[in-house]
């Protein structure tokens, strides 16, 4: 399958209107996600490993104790392609989730006691 790399101009444009935490840097679009912590910080490397996995298509990462950076380029395409844009969504929509603000039954992880803080939401 042959997948076509967006120019700068699209790239940034797409981000600005569809992923405004991303943004474009040497070649990659790219996130940084603030945790609590170590614990914090594996659940999401190990939750974008999942979704990377299920889509076939594999981001860098950088992971340090209170942080993941995740960067995603399309290699055989050299640039950004739709692979990119549709991983970092689901990235988004998933590591983004706070049951709490959609008024069901889950109320997500308390904020308010440090051995139960998890992400450091945007």
């Amino acid at each position: 399958m042959t997948v076509t790399a967006y120019s700068e101009a699209e790239v940034l444009a797409k981000l600005e209107a569809e992923l405004p935490h991303w943004f474009l840097e040497n070649g990659w679009i790219r996130r940084k996600y603030k945790t609590s912590g170590w614990k914090a910080t594996l659940m999401v490397v190990n939750t974008v490993g999942h979704l990377a996995e299920a889509a076939w298509h594999h981001p860098d990462l950088t992971v340090s104790y209170a942080f993941v950076i995740v960067k995603l380029q399309t290699h055989d395409a050299k640039g950004i392609t739709d692979k990119d844009f549709e991983l970092a969504a689901k990235i988004e929509q998933v590591i983004g989730w706070q049951p709490a603000k959609e008024g069901g039954v889950l109320e997500g992880t308390p904020n308010d006691d440090a051995r139960f803080k998890y992400i450091k939401y945007d």
